[in-house]
């Protein structure tokens, strides 16, 4: 599947994926609508896969994408070993239903604890 564009050109869309990944690792859930959670999930799946590697190499390479340091030692100290018995499929989307003001399809996107 190719990756979303989200209407907007790489630079702008590269640092809206930072962002909300960045947000959605540091709290664990994000109402958000679904072409944003689709992207997402994938690049936050993948950083909880780096934490799971817990080594330096891996904690340099969420560095230099996630942008808050405290949301990469969070990831690393406790995500990550949360994580350690699952083989993928960290995340989960819960359909909302549409948002009022554009009918755009709203989502929940959350980190699955058990």
């Amino acid at each position: 599947m190719p990756y979303q564009k989200l209407s907007r050109k790489s630079g702008p869309r590269r640092a809206l994926l930072r962002g909300l990944v960045t947000s959605f690792l540091r709290t664990g859930r994000m109402e958000t609508t679904a072409a944003r959670a689709r992207a997402i999930r994938p690049l936050a799946e993948k950083m909880i896969t780096l934490a799971k590697h817990g080594d330096l190499h891996a904690r340099r390479q969420a560095l230099a994408y996630l942008l808050d340091e405290d949301v990469v030692t969070n990831l690393f100290e406790k995500i990550g070993p949360k994580m350690e018995g699952r083989e993928g499929g960290y995340t989960r989307i819960v359909r909302k239903g549409p948002r009022r003001g554009d009918s755009a399809p709203m989502v929940i996107l959350e980190l699955l604890t058990d």
